[in-house]
């Protein structure tokens, strides 16, 4: 059997480096960064703990490479809702079935435990001055903006109604994260209620 060639090498590390981020991301997602430790990761992954620290020199390092994706990944998605056809309204709700997609769920744990976690590394901390609620609601307030002048979104306060949408959001997914059988996601069309006007 030939060796392996460097390209082939590479696309190996890659793989490699994928799946351990995917177990660390249902890892970390789960138990928070103070509880959550490298051996777990690893058997999550199937791996040995001398290839976990090949690829990653520390918890603090995997942790805060995952949150620096997942924050840039919830800003493209925010950003996009501008490229959505349709009203505001519809722009908006679309963006609010994506979010509750159950396959973001991970992603909304580890950033929700970045905000809310001790022990948690400085560069994390950075990162969400970068990406405060602030942020978001800057993101969107053109759209909602556009929505209250078109007369679909609730009258008031564009920046508090995005504050609360975002809030309600967030804690439908901290509720659905713990894997309540009893607990259903309201779909889009109902947590649309809270923002469109009446």
């Amino acid at each position: 059997m030939a060796p392996l060639n460097e390209e082939q090498l590479h696309q190996i590390r890659d793989e490699r480096k994928e799946q351990i981020k995917a177990a660390a991301l249902q890892v970390f997602a789960r138990k928070g960064i103070l509880s959550a430790k490298m051996s777990m990761i690893a058997e999550t992954a199937g791996i040995s703990n001398g290839l976990l620290y090949h690829y990653f020199k520390s918890k603090d390092e995997l942790f805060t490479s995952l949150v620096q994706e997942a924050m840039a990944e919830s800003e493209a998605a925010l950003r996009s809702v501008y490229d959505m056809p349709g009203t505001p309204l519809e722009k908006i709700k679309a963006l609010t079935a994506e979010i509750l997609n159950e396959d973001g769920t991970p992603y909304f744990m580890l950033i929700h435990q970045a905000a809310t976690s001790d022990g948690v590394p400085e560069q994390v901390k950075q990162l969400q001055q970068k990406y405060s609620m602030d942020t978001y609601v800057d993101m969107l307030l053109p759209l909602f903006e556009e929505g209250q002048q078109a007369g679909e979104l609730a009258e008031g306060d564009p920046r508090e109604l995005i504050a609360s949408y975002l809030s309600v959001l967030s804690g439908v997914m901290v509720i659905n994260s713990n894997g309540s059988k009893v607990y259903q996601i309201p779909k889009a069309d109902m947590l649309m209620r809270l923002v469109a006007r009446k």
